[in-house]
């Protein structure tokens, strides 16, 4: 059987996977909102409504992140940007960003 320490390393670990699993539907509305913003410019007004409705809020939080308006405001200006994700997570060299021609990521909103 399990003991205390193994029970709390499992439930640890089950926790760690539910938020990154909802990281993940953060990051697939950024990219529908990125697509949206390249088609017809409305991926901005998108991802905020989706941001400061009760089930965005709800993955967000549920993804560890604090669903305010610094937030909605952060993803905003990312979806402005128009990177994709996979892109900046990579940090992949856009022609975009920095001073050293480096996107700068998402990290840096």
């Amino acid at each position: 059987m399990f003991d205390d320490a193994d029970r709390h390393s499992f439930t640890n670990d089950q926790g760690q996977r539910a938020r990154r699993l909802f990281a993940a539907v953060v990051l697939a509305a950024l990219d529908d909102a990125i697509v949206d913003q390249r088609k017809n410019g409305g991926g901005v007004d998108q991802i905020a409504r989706w941001a400061r409705s009760r089930d965005g809020r709800e993955v967000l939080t549920c993804a560890g992140i604090e669903p305010n308006e610094r937030t909605v405001k952060g993803l905003m200006e990312f979806v402005g940007r128009g990177i994709r994700t996979s892109v900046a997570l990579r940090g992949e060299d856009r022609g975009e960003g920095g001073e050293d021609g480096k996107s700068e990521g998402l990290l840096a909103a």
